[in-house]
C-alpha cells in the first residue's frame, strides 16, 4: 500500500504517484512552512483519543504482544513535544534572529526521505513525526513487517489534520525496487537512514551529493554491576528489560558486565540471576515466547562449538532463557529472546574495552551503589556511552532526551541569513 496526500491507495499507483510527485512536493515547497504548533496541536488530540480507548481494536489488530500504550503516550503529549522542541531548537526556534547585518532564521531541510526501521512498532511514524515538528515534507519507505500500523497512524494524522497531508508518503518499497528508491532519494534534501551496517552502506549509495545524509545507525548497550541500591528490585528490572525487548532493540542490554576479574564471582552471578530470567521469561506473552527464546540460545550455542568459539565459557541454562559466562571483554551481540552474555569488566579496565565500540556505543543499565553512582556515570560517559538509566529503563523514551548522543531536530533544520 502507498500512502499519499491522505489516501491510502494500492501499490498500482505506486507509478502514478511518482511522476508527480515532484510537481506536488514543490507546491508544497513553495507555500509557508507548516508549524510546528499545527502538528503539536494534532498529535496531542490523537494521543488523546488513543488514551481514551477509541482506537483499542486498531491497536490490537497492528501492536504485537507486550507493546502496550503506556510506552507509546508520554511521546504524544503536547509538553513532551514542546519539552522536545525547546531542548534541541530553543524556545523559539523558529523565530528570526537579528544579527548585526543579517537576520537568521532556521527553516526546514525541505523534503526528508526516511528508510525507516522495523526493530520496534511504530518507529517510521516516530521519524516521520520528527520531520514534522521541523516542517518537513517526509517521504518514508516503510520496513518489511511493518503490517500496516504505520499506515493507519499516517491516515488518523491526516484525519485529525488535513494540513498535514501534503506533509506525509509512506511507500511499501523493498530494498531491491532501486529504481522506485533512487526516485524517491533524488527528492530529498536528506536522507533519514536507520538500521545496521548494511542499511547503511546501502544508503549512502543512494544519497547524491546534494542530499544530506543523516545516519541512525546500529548501536550497542549494555549493563554495568558495580554493585546494588535494591539488589531484588535491580536485578528483576533487569531481567524483565532483558525478556521483554528480545534484546533486539539498540538500547537492549547485549552483556551483563560486572565489576570484577574473578571468574567464580561471575559465575554466581549467573546462578543468581538465572531465576530472575526464568521468572521474567515465564510472563513472555504468546504460547512460543519460551521455546524461542530457548532455540534462538540452542542455535548460538551450537554454532559456536561448531566453530570452536565455545571454549571456556559457562552456559547456565534456563527455562526459555539463559546466561552465558564468557571470556574476554569485548561488548558484542548476545544470542537474545533472553539469552544474556555475561563479561567480567574491572572499573579500572571499563574505558579502554569500551574505547573498542567507539562510535557504536549508546545505553547502560548501572547498577551499583548509591553513591558510586556519579562516579561510575561519568565514566561510563567518557567511555563513550549516550545514555546512563536504571537497571529496567535502558529501552525506556524520556521526554527531550538526545538520540544517540544528538538533537534530531538540529539536523533537519538549516540556517537561512538574511542581509538587511
Amino acid at each position: 500500500m502507498i500512502f499519499a496526500n491522505g489516501t491510502l491507495l494500492p501499490d498500482t499507483e505506486r507509478n502514478t504517484v511518482l511522476d508527480s510527485l515532484e510537481t506536488q512536493l514543490n507546491a508544497v515547497r513553495a507555500a509557508p512552512p507548516l508549524e510546528a504548533e499545527t502538528v503539536i496541536r494534532a498529535v496531542d488530540a490523537l494521543g488523546k483519543r488513543l488514551e481514551a480507548g477509541e482506537f483499542a481494536p486498531l491497536l490490537a489488530r497492528f501492536l504485537p504482544a507486550g507493546v502496550g500504550l503506556d510506552q507509546l503516550l508520554p511521546l504524544l503529549r503536547r509538553e513532551a513535544l514542546e519539552a522536545k522542541l525547546a531542548a534541541e531548537l530553543g524556545p523559539e526556534p523558529f523565530r528570526p534572529v537579528k544579527l548585526a547585518k543579517t537576520t537568521a532564521r532556521a527553516l526546514p531541510l525541505g523534503v526528508l526521505f526516511h528508510i525507516a526501521p522495523g526493530n520496534m512498532p511504530g518507529l517510521p511514524v516516530y521519524t516521520a513525526l520528527e520531520g514534522l515538528l521541523t516542517g518537513n515534507i517526509n517521504l518514508i519507505k516503510l520496513p518489511h513487517g511493518d503490517k500496516g500500523l504505520s499506515l493507519a497512524a499516517f491516515q488518523l494524522l491526516a484525519e485529525q489534520e488535513p494540513r498535514l497531508a501534503p506533509y506525509l508518503y509512506a511507500f511499501d518499497l523493498s530494498s531491491g525496487q532501486r529504481e522506485e528508491l533512487d526516485a524517491l532519494a533524488a527528492l530529498a534534501d536528506g536522507l533519514v537512514a536507520w538500521g545496521g551496517d548494511g542499511a547503511i552502506e546501502a544508503a549512502r549509495t543512494l544519497a547524491g551529493p546534494g542530499c544530506k545524509l543523516i545516519e541512525w545507525g546500529h548501536r550497542l548497550s549494555f549493563a554495568y554491576v558495580s554493585g546494588y541500591e535494591d539488589r531484588e528490585g535491580e536485578l528483576s528490572s533487569l531481567a524483565a528489560h532483558i525478556v521483554d525487548t528480545g534484546q533486539r532493540l539498540c538500547s537492549s542490554c547485549q552483556v551483563i558486565f560486572l565489576d570484577t576479574g574473578n571468574w567464580e564471582e561471575g559465575a554466581a552471578f549467573c546462578r543468581d540471576f538465572l531465576p530472575y530470567l526464568e521468572r521474567a521469561a515465564a510472563k513472555r506473552p504468546g504460547p512460543s515466547g519460551g521455546a524461542s527464546a530457548s532455540l534462538s540460545g540452542h542455535t548460538a550455542l551450537l554454532e559456536r562449538v561448531a566453530d570452536g568459539r565455545a571454549a571456556g565459557e559457562a552456559l547456565f541454562r534456563g527455562k526459555g532463557c539463559s546466561a552465558v559466562l564468557r571470556p574476554g571483554r569485548e561488548l558484542e551481540l548476545s544470542p537474545m529472546e533472553g539469552n544474556v552474555l555475561v563479561k567480567l569488566l574491572p572499573q579500572a579496565e571499563l574505558l579502554p574495552a569500551l574505547r573498542r565500540q567507539k562510535g557504536r556505543l549508546q545505553t547502560a543499565g548501572l547498577l551499583c551503589e548509591p553513591g558510586k553512582r556519579e562516579e561510575l556515570a561519568q565514566l561510563l560517559a567518557r567511555a563513550g556511552v549516550t545514555r546512563v538509566t536504571r537497571a529496567g529503563s535502558m529501552s525506556a523514551a524520556f521526554p527531550g532526551e538526545a538520540h544517540d548522543g544528538e538533537y534530531p531536530l538540529r539536523r533537519y533544520v538549516r540556517v537561512v541569513d538574511v542581509e538587511l
